[in-house]
């Protein structure tokens, strides 16, 4: 089977109004780069709008389209995993349907790329336009205190959009966790990777897909998929909580035997009050890691695609997909797959 050139990945959740403009910017990017070797790969998360019908529409009209409808909402780290798993290209780009990063520079990240022979050229954001300064001040709080507690260095005010090589995404795609910090296990798996500086635009239309508690729960993923700095924290907490029982046992017995020792109860409840809090704190992390454990070991495929429109290339691999053709059986008990390619109606035997 022929590999495109190019794949272009978009996780969408309730874009109906950006997609036709999406796809347009996207097309005329990819043809100046590589000309008509490539596909665009558009994962509907769940959308509750318009959007799936939209992504039919352009699949019907451009056979460089590949529209993969999700069972569910998965999220969008999930979403952007099964466009990774299902995509084909040589090179694949990762973008945003909100059209905040600007397809345009495909052709620049590709030039940089064989310019710094480089696996991964990943945009980094010089200004935010369209944000509040709540989103850009947490933002830039995140990335560098990601950066002091996590193992693996991960550059700072990046996002998923990023231009990666096929080596590149089949290393990537061999991490099969549940919890999934996309842009920081595309860090760990190392080659070469060099950074493109970029302005992000405003949203294009509808608001965005990433409140407050999404955040939240992208920055927990974060910090315990690539760190183990919350449970050091206990023994850290134990060390510093013996230091001080030893420096208020001091003091009561200095109040002891100067018959200065005040009566009260204050004192011994702001102790209690501490100690509860970090015991409490660190249990709360060893169960978020815990529960990690148990989720990964159900070992549950990461997607599930209900449906298919256009020719996807890719063979998923970390998911499930019901639009796949399923196995038949004949009345000899043997199994065959049903063919319905182009031209070609029947059936064949399955090894």
């Amino acid at each position: 089977m022929h590999r495109p050139a190019l794949s272009v990945v978009i996780p969408c959740y309730n874009e109906a109004a950006c997609l036709t403009l999406l796809h347009g910017r996207v097309a005329a990017a990819a043809a100046q780069a590589v000309g008509d070797d490539f596909e665009i790969v558009l994962i509907n998360d769940g959308s509750r709008d318009d959007s799936w019908a939209v992504m039919q529409a352009l699949a019907a009209r451009d056979r460089r389209v590949v529209a993969i409808n999700l069972s569910r909402n998965h999220g969008h780290q999930l979403a952007l995993t099964a466009g990774l798993d299902l995509c084909a290209g040589a090179q694949i780009l990762i973008i945003d349907a909100d059209l905040q990063d600007p397809p345009e520079l495909l052709a620049d990240m590709r030039a940089t790329m064989a310019a710094a022979d480089a696996d991964v050229v990943y945009a980094v954001r010089r200004k935010r336009q369209g944000e509040t300064i709540f989103k850009k001040a947490t933002a830039a709080l995140f990335y560098r205190v990601l950066d002091r507690v996590t193992d693996t260095p991960i550059p700072l005010d990046t996002g998923d959009f990023r231009l990666m090589s096929r080596r590149a995404l089949d290393a990537f795609l061999s991490l099969p966790e549940q919890a999934r910090f996309i842009r920081g296990m595309v860090a760990w798996v190392g080659f070469r990777q060099v950074p493109f500086a970029y302005d992000r635009a405003e949203r294009h239309a509808g608001e965005t897909n990433y409140p407050l508690a999404k955040m939240v729960r992208l920055a927990f993923d974060a910090v315990t998929g690539f760190s183990t700095a919350p449970l050091r924290f206990a023994s850290h907490a134990g060390l510093a909580l013996t230091g001080a029982s030893l420096l208020l046992l001091l003091y009561i017995a200095v109040g002891f035997f100067t018959g200065s020792a005040v009566q009260g109860w204050t004192s011994t409840m702001l102790v209690v009050v501490l100690l509860g809090a970090v015991q409490m704190f660190v249990l709360g992390m060893i169960g978020e890691y815990l529960g990690r454990l148990y989720i990964e070991s159900k070992r549950r495929p990461l997607y599930l695609v209900a449906d298919i429109a256009g020719p996807v290339r890719g063979h998923s691999t970390l998911g499930f997909n019901a639009a796949e053709p399923s196995p038949d059986f004949d009345q000899d008990g043997s199994a065959s797959v049903t063919i319905d390619t182009p031209g070609v109606i029947g059936t064949r035997p399955m090894a």
